[in-house]
């Protein structure tokens, strides 16, 4: 019976993809949001194209969930070209890169995600290889070791990352473009979950797509999940129509509530207020008392409580501001962080 309900979870987490990548835009003018983003990349393209040349290498940061790899794969569509995927972690040695980069294609696009998650070895290669197309293949151990360099096929390097700051600056210095993705307002997520409705065979009303993108976080790939678990709810219990009750009703049973909150922003908040009484105290003491690891509170939960002015970073620690305690439904004390701005 367990191995049946293996099966079952992984179909659902396929067809979970499928939808996801059949949500996804395939070309630059389907694209919402990042307005300057999606200028700058376009003009980018477009000299490339004119010149018949691959366009320099480009690099996406920000927070996940904000669209990196749907425009890696836009931007091998707008070129007409191939796309290799891959991701950083992947890159253990040198030799993994090497074989990537060894049977590239002329023109052909590589995607690297979590790019500041390569080997050491994996990334000195790839300098050689972003500047001058070429590596070197070392055979042999010790001091008989040679270099035998070997010239590949122009290409496209497009990496993303969650956290430019650890990038190292050779690395990041050879991108000739640089792209830093923000955080979505309302009314752009309105667009996205209108086209994913669209597509989905969603009857979405406008006040329900309200209430759906005021609780995403900001975040398109947050918009469309919740927006497929609207539909589920929706399907079961209010016979397929979808209203803002329906669509209220359906995201507090999945804890996501008015602001955006979902149970790991709460029970970041909670801890930090509960335990610590507002703080301050260190990233890996706070993922410590929610069971979380440190990277997954600093990259997930983290971005959007400081976006939302819950949670401020100081020299000695994370603090909850005067807004967190009230949205717990606390009174803050006195002395709560940026009491004067938030109360």
């Amino acid at each position: 019976m367990s191995f049946e309900r293996e099966l079952v979870s992984a179909d659902a987490d396929g067809e979970e993809r499928q939808i996801e990548a059949a949500l996804r835009p395939k070309r630059l003018a389907e694209f919402i949001g990042q307005a300057r983003v999606r200028e700058q990349l376009s003009l980018v393209l477009e000299s490339a194209l004119r010149r018949q040349r691959p366009p320099d290498h480009v690099l996406m940061s920000g927070s996940p969930g904000l669209g990196k790899t749907t425009l890696a794969m836009i931007i091998a569509a707008e070129l007409g070209a191939p796309l290799r995927i891959t991701s950083g972690p992947a890159l253990e040695r040198a030799g993994d890169l090497a074989a990537i980069l060894s049977t590239l294609a002329d023109g052909e696009v590589l995607f690297i995600d979590e790019i500041h998650r390569m080997a050491r070895p994996a990334e000195e290669m790839l300098y050689m290889a972003m500047e001058d197309f070429r590596v070197d293949i070392v055979v042999g151990k010790g001091p008989g070791a040679t270099a035998i360099p070997l010239d590949i096929a122009p290409f496209t390097l497009v990496g993303a990352t969650t956290r430019a700051g650890l990038l190292p600056a050779p690395l990041r210095d050879r991108f000739g473009f640089t792209a830093h993705m923000d955080f979505y307002e309302t009314g752009e997520l309105e667009l996205v979950l209108r086209r994913s409705a669209a597509l989905l065979g969603v009857d979405l009303p406008d006040d329900a797509g309200n209430e759906i993108a005021r609780r995403s976080r900001g975040t398109p790939r947050i918009a469309n999940r919740l927006l497929r678990r609207v539909r589920d709810y929706a399907d079961v219990r209010a016979g397929g129509v979808v209203d803002r009750e329906v669509a209220a009703s359906a995201l507090d049973l999945y804890e996501v509530d008015g602001e955006g909150l979902d149970r790991l922003d709460r029970a970041v908040l909670g801890a930090l207020l509960r335990k610590f009484g507002g703080g301050p105290v260190g990233l890996s003491t706070l993922a410590v008392s929610v069971g979380e690891e440190p990277e997954t509170v600093e990259v997930v939960a983290e971005p959007f409580l400081v976006r939302q002015g819950l949670i401020a970073r100081t020299p000695r620690g994370r603090v909850a501001t005067a807004a967190a305690w009230t949205h717990l439904g606390m009174t803050p004390p006195p002395d709560a962080f940026g009491a004067g701005h938030f109360t």
